[in-house]
């Protein structure tokens, strides 16, 4: 019986340690606008992106918005990188649902990467040119 409840104990014990820390939720009004753009088929194997009006109102205006850095280059210090609502510990590309809304971002200087959340200053851009781009800019952003 004492090596059962040892067995078990050892493989409670591996469960806990391999659970990922539940990251700050950054979801606002804004984030939610951003999520808000889906893809439509125009032709067969052919998607365009739409942008609701309520998401076009905030194209070229400044924003804020909170959420976590995602290099996209090695580095301690970016001027340029992804920014999501969701950490890069998090792994914005596995598990099921869809992947959150990024964003790409050009600082006016470089910030140095940290795992907490941020807050970003800058103004926001859609890119509706249809190329293999990011859907989504924040330009000349500050952090605040």
């Amino acid at each position: 019986m004492k090596k059962y409840i040892t067995v078990l104990l050892i493989l409670i014990s591996f469960t806990a340690v391999a659970q990922v820390n539940v990251h700050t939720d950054m979801r606002t009004p804004t984030w939610n606008l951003i999520g808000l753009k889906y893809d439509k088929q125009v032709k067969p194997l052919v998607w365009q992106a739409v942008f609701p009006p309520a998401l076009k109102a905030i194209h070229n205006k400044v924003i804020e918005l909170p959420g976590y850095i995602i290099p996209t280059k090695v580095g301690n210090s970016f001027s340029e990188f992804m920014f999501s609502i969701v950490p890069v510990a998090s792994c914005p590309y596995c598990g099921t649902g869809d992947i959150p809304s990024m964003i790409e971002v050009k600082t006016l200087k470089p910030i140095n990467w940290t795992e907490e959340p941020i807050t970003l200053r800058g103004k926001f851009i859609i890119n509706d040119s249809g190329d293999s781009r990011s859907t989504f800019f924040l330009l000349d952003a500050v952090k605040q």
